[in-house]
Protein backbone atom coordinates (compact mmCIF):
# COMPACT_ATOMS: atom_id res chain seq x y z
CA UNK A 1 0.00 0.00 0.00
CA UNK A 2 1.55 3.58 -1.01
CA UNK A 3 -0.28 6.57 1.33
CA UNK A 4 0.68 10.07 1.13
CA UNK A 5 -0.74 12.97 3.58
CA UNK A 6 -1.26 16.54 3.35
CA UNK A 7 1.12 17.49 6.33
CA UNK A 8 -1.76 18.77 8.56
CA UNK A 9 -3.52 14.97 8.33
CA UNK A 10 -0.11 12.85 8.95
CA UNK A 11 -1.40 12.85 12.95
CA UNK A 12 -4.65 11.22 11.74
CA UNK A 13 -2.70 8.45 9.94
CA UNK A 14 -4.09 5.57 11.78
CA UNK A 15 -7.86 6.43 11.89
CA UNK A 16 -7.37 7.21 7.87
CA UNK A 17 -5.70 3.72 7.56
CA UNK A 18 -9.02 2.06 9.41
CA UNK A 19 -11.34 4.45 7.45
CA UNK A 20 -9.46 2.67 3.93
CA UNK A 21 -9.11 -0.87 5.02
CA UNK A 22 -12.61 -1.16 6.21
CA UNK A 23 -14.10 1.69 3.20
CA UNK A 24 -17.25 -1.41 2.55
CA UNK A 25 -18.40 -1.44 5.93
CA UNK A 26 -17.57 2.10 7.77
CA UNK A 27 -18.89 5.64 6.42
CA UNK A 28 -22.25 7.01 5.20
CA UNK A 29 -22.98 6.46 0.87
CA UNK A 30 -22.53 10.21 -0.27
CA UNK A 31 -24.05 10.30 -3.99
CA UNK A 32 -22.28 7.24 -5.27
CA UNK A 33 -21.35 7.77 -9.02
CA UNK A 34 -21.75 4.94 -12.06
CA UNK A 35 -17.85 3.87 -11.82
CA UNK A 36 -17.06 5.04 -8.60
CA UNK A 37 -18.17 4.89 -4.71
CA UNK A 38 -18.05 8.23 -2.53
CA UNK A 39 -18.67 7.90 1.32
CA UNK A 40 -18.24 10.35 4.55
CA UNK A 41 -16.53 9.85 7.46
CA UNK A 42 -16.22 11.73 10.21
CA UNK A 43 -12.86 12.68 11.55
CA UNK A 44 -13.01 14.91 15.40
CA UNK A 45 -14.91 17.47 14.64
CA UNK A 46 -14.76 17.25 10.89
CA UNK A 47 -16.37 15.60 8.05
CA UNK A 48 -14.35 13.80 5.17
CA UNK A 49 -14.81 12.65 1.68
CA UNK A 50 -13.32 9.50 0.54
CA UNK A 51 -13.56 8.56 -3.12
CA UNK A 52 -13.39 4.90 -4.20
CA UNK A 53 -12.07 4.25 -7.73
CA UNK A 54 -12.85 1.55 -9.57
CA UNK A 55 -9.84 -1.25 -10.22
CA UNK A 56 -9.22 -0.50 -14.05
CA UNK A 57 -9.00 -2.38 -16.64
CA UNK A 58 -6.36 -5.00 -17.38
CA UNK A 59 -4.43 -2.46 -19.81
CA UNK A 60 -4.30 0.58 -17.30
CA UNK A 61 -3.58 -1.24 -14.37
CA UNK A 62 -0.33 -2.01 -16.36
CA UNK A 63 -0.12 1.65 -17.17
CA UNK A 64 -1.01 3.29 -13.69
CA UNK A 65 1.45 0.61 -12.35
CA UNK A 66 4.60 1.49 -14.02
CA UNK A 67 4.12 4.68 -16.55
CA UNK A 68 1.21 7.04 -15.09
CA UNK A 69 0.03 8.70 -12.03
CA UNK A 70 -3.24 7.07 -10.49
CA UNK A 71 -6.78 9.12 -10.78
CA UNK A 72 -6.04 9.55 -6.49
CA UNK A 73 -2.61 10.75 -7.16
CA UNK A 74 -3.31 13.08 -9.60
CA UNK A 75 -6.92 14.50 -7.80
CA UNK A 76 -4.39 14.85 -4.58
CA UNK A 77 -1.79 17.02 -6.35
CA UNK A 78 -3.93 18.73 -8.19
CA UNK A 79 -6.02 19.77 -5.36
CA UNK A 80 -2.52 21.19 -3.55
CA UNK A 81 -2.17 23.25 -7.13
CA UNK A 82 -5.47 24.32 -7.56
CA UNK A 83 -4.92 25.56 -3.03
CA UNK A 84 -1.74 27.66 -4.04
CA UNK A 85 -3.45 29.41 -7.12
CA UNK A 86 -6.13 30.13 -4.47
CA UNK A 87 -8.98 28.50 -6.45
CA UNK A 88 -11.95 26.70 -4.85
CA UNK A 89 -11.61 22.71 -3.70
CA UNK A 90 -12.18 20.97 -1.20
CA UNK A 91 -9.28 20.59 0.78
CA UNK A 92 -7.33 17.47 0.23
CA UNK A 93 -6.32 15.31 2.87
CA UNK A 94 -4.94 12.38 1.31
CA UNK A 95 -4.54 9.37 -1.35
CA UNK A 96 -4.43 5.60 -0.80
CA UNK A 97 -2.82 3.10 -3.67
CA UNK A 98 -3.34 -0.71 -3.47
CA UNK A 99 -0.59 -2.23 -5.93
CA UNK A 100 0.81 -5.83 -6.65
CA UNK A 101 4.49 -5.95 -8.54
CA UNK A 102 3.18 -5.76 -11.69
CA UNK A 103 -0.81 -4.50 -11.54
CA UNK A 104 -2.12 -1.39 -10.23
CA UNK A 105 -5.73 -2.24 -8.56
CA UNK A 106 -7.58 0.00 -6.45
CA UNK A 107 -6.95 3.42 -5.39
CA UNK A 108 -8.59 6.10 -2.87
CA UNK A 109 -8.68 10.22 -2.66
CA UNK A 110 -9.90 11.78 0.47
CA UNK A 111 -10.83 15.68 0.64
CA UNK A 112 -12.46 17.70 3.63
CA UNK A 113 -16.18 17.23 3.17
CA UNK A 114 -17.87 20.86 1.76
CA UNK A 115 -21.95 21.56 2.70
CA UNK A 116 -22.61 23.40 -0.81
CA UNK A 117 -25.73 25.48 -1.25
CA UNK A 118 -26.20 24.22 -4.92
CA UNK A 119 -23.89 23.11 -8.00
CA UNK A 120 -24.09 23.83 -10.82
CA UNK A 121 -26.49 21.20 -12.11
CA UNK A 122 -29.03 23.25 -10.32
CA UNK A 123 -28.58 26.03 -12.43
CA UNK A 124 -29.50 24.06 -15.53
CA UNK A 125 -32.79 22.44 -14.03
CA UNK A 126 -34.43 25.56 -11.63
CA UNK A 127 -34.02 28.86 -13.22
CA UNK A 128 -35.93 30.11 -10.02
CA UNK A 129 -33.22 29.95 -8.13
CA UNK A 130 -32.92 33.35 -5.81
CA UNK A 131 -30.37 35.21 -7.65
CA UNK A 132 -30.14 32.96 -10.28
CA UNK A 133 -28.30 35.79 -12.73
CA UNK A 134 -25.69 36.59 -10.35
CA UNK A 135 -24.71 33.86 -9.14
CA UNK A 136 -24.04 32.47 -13.05
CA UNK A 137 -22.41 35.36 -13.38
CA UNK A 138 -19.77 35.00 -11.17
CA UNK A 139 -19.98 31.14 -12.50
CA UNK A 140 -18.50 32.51 -15.54
CA UNK A 141 -16.21 34.87 -13.70
CA UNK A 142 -14.47 31.69 -11.40
CA UNK A 143 -14.18 29.93 -14.59
CA UNK A 144 -12.30 33.14 -16.24
CA UNK A 145 -9.54 33.18 -13.09
CA UNK A 146 -9.25 29.24 -13.99
CA UNK A 147 -8.09 30.48 -17.62
CA UNK A 148 -6.37 33.34 -16.56
CA UNK A 149 -4.48 31.20 -14.44
CA UNK A 150 -3.65 28.48 -16.54
CA UNK A 151 -6.20 26.11 -15.73
CA UNK A 152 -7.61 23.69 -17.90
CA UNK A 153 -10.52 21.51 -15.79
CA UNK A 154 -11.25 18.66 -18.67
CA UNK A 155 -14.23 17.91 -16.77
CA UNK A 156 -15.74 21.44 -16.25
CA UNK A 157 -19.35 19.76 -16.29
CA UNK A 158 -22.44 20.42 -14.13
CA UNK A 159 -21.79 18.48 -10.96
CA UNK A 160 -18.12 19.12 -10.72
CA UNK A 161 -18.33 22.74 -9.66
CA UNK A 162 -20.04 23.16 -5.79
CA UNK A 163 -21.56 26.72 -4.79
CA UNK A 164 -21.46 28.16 -2.09
CA UNK A 165 -23.07 31.30 -0.64
CA UNK A 166 -21.39 33.92 1.45
CA UNK A 167 -21.70 37.33 2.66
CA UNK A 168 -20.06 38.49 0.37
CA UNK A 169 -21.41 36.55 -2.79
CA UNK A 170 -20.85 33.12 -3.73
CA UNK A 171 -17.93 30.76 -3.51
CA UNK A 172 -17.14 28.24 -6.09
CA UNK A 173 -15.38 25.06 -5.64
CA UNK A 174 -14.13 22.29 -7.85
CA UNK A 175 -14.55 18.43 -7.27
CA UNK A 176 -13.64 15.29 -9.49
CA UNK A 177 -10.07 16.49 -10.25
CA UNK A 178 -8.11 13.74 -11.73
CA UNK A 179 -8.55 15.56 -15.47
CA UNK A 180 -6.71 18.82 -15.91
CA UNK A 181 -4.02 20.39 -17.62
CA UNK A 182 -1.88 23.44 -16.33
CA UNK A 183 -1.14 25.61 -19.00
CA UNK A 184 -1.55 28.84 -21.13
CA UNK A 185 -4.84 28.62 -22.94
CA UNK A 186 -5.84 30.06 -26.03
CA UNK A 187 -9.00 31.66 -26.76
CA UNK A 188 -10.76 28.74 -28.27
CA UNK A 189 -9.79 26.32 -25.45
CA UNK A 190 -10.86 28.87 -22.99
CA UNK A 191 -14.70 28.49 -25.05
CA UNK A 192 -14.55 25.18 -25.86
CA UNK A 193 -14.38 24.31 -22.10
CA UNK A 194 -17.70 25.55 -21.45
CA UNK A 195 -19.07 23.06 -23.72
CA UNK A 196 -20.21 20.41 -21.20
CA UNK A 197 -22.11 22.72 -18.86
CA UNK A 198 -25.50 23.33 -20.20
CA UNK A 199 -28.25 22.60 -23.24
CA UNK A 200 -30.02 25.93 -22.39
CA UNK A 201 -28.99 28.89 -25.07
CA UNK A 202 -29.96 31.10 -22.37
CA UNK A 203 -27.20 30.46 -20.21
CA UNK A 204 -24.99 30.66 -22.92
CA UNK A 205 -26.05 33.73 -24.10
CA UNK A 206 -25.91 35.38 -20.38
CA UNK A 207 -22.25 33.11 -20.00
CA UNK A 208 -20.85 34.56 -23.26
CA UNK A 209 -21.99 38.32 -22.23
CA UNK A 210 -19.76 37.94 -19.04
CA UNK A 211 -16.84 36.39 -20.19
CA UNK A 212 -16.69 39.11 -22.74
CA UNK A 213 -16.87 41.64 -19.93
CA UNK A 214 -14.07 39.89 -18.34
CA UNK A 215 -11.92 38.88 -21.47
CA UNK A 216 -12.76 42.36 -23.51
CA UNK A 217 -13.06 39.92 -26.31
CA UNK A 218 -15.82 40.08 -28.80
CA UNK A 219 -19.31 39.27 -27.39
CA UNK A 220 -20.89 37.21 -30.83
CA UNK A 221 -17.48 35.49 -31.16
CA UNK A 222 -17.83 33.99 -28.11
CA UNK A 223 -21.30 33.41 -27.98
CA UNK A 224 -21.08 31.43 -31.19
CA UNK A 225 -18.36 29.46 -30.46
CA UNK A 226 -19.41 28.68 -27.40
CA UNK A 227 -22.70 28.18 -28.52
CA UNK A 228 -21.15 25.98 -31.74
CA UNK A 229 -18.87 23.73 -29.36
CA UNK A 230 -22.36 22.93 -26.68
CA UNK A 231 -23.95 21.51 -29.74
CA UNK A 232 -21.29 19.59 -30.87
CA UNK A 233 -20.59 18.41 -27.53
CA UNK A 234 -24.63 17.58 -26.94
CA UNK A 235 -24.70 15.72 -30.44
CA UNK A 236 -21.80 14.01 -30.04
CA UNK A 237 -22.84 12.43 -26.29
CA UNK A 238 -26.09 11.68 -27.71
CA UNK A 239 -24.46 9.43 -30.81
CA UNK A 240 -22.48 7.91 -28.05
CA UNK A 241 -25.68 6.51 -26.16
CA UNK A 242 -27.54 5.31 -29.13
CA UNK A 243 -24.44 3.59 -29.70
CA UNK A 244 -24.47 1.79 -26.30
CA UNK A 245 -27.68 1.03 -26.82
CA UNK A 246 -27.36 -0.87 -30.06
CA UNK A 247 -24.25 -2.73 -28.61
CA UNK A 248 -26.34 -3.18 -25.47
CA UNK A 249 -29.30 -4.82 -27.77
CA UNK A 250 -27.07 -6.95 -29.59
CA UNK A 251 -25.59 -8.58 -27.03
CA UNK A 252 -28.99 -9.96 -25.80
CA UNK A 253 -29.00 -11.77 -29.03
Amino acid sequence: MNKVFHKTYEPFESELDNFIENFDVLGEDFGNQERNSLKLFQLGDETINVKSFKVPHLINQIAYRFFRKSKAQRSFEYANTLKDLNIGTPHPVAYYEFKTPFLFKKSYYISEQIDCDYTYRELTTDFNIPNYDAILRAFTRFTFDLHENGVHFLDHSPGNTLIKKTEKGYDFYLVDLNRMEFKDLDFETRIKNFSKLTIHKSMVEVMSDEYAKCSGEDYNAIFNLMWYETEAFQEKYHRKRRLKRKLKFWKTY
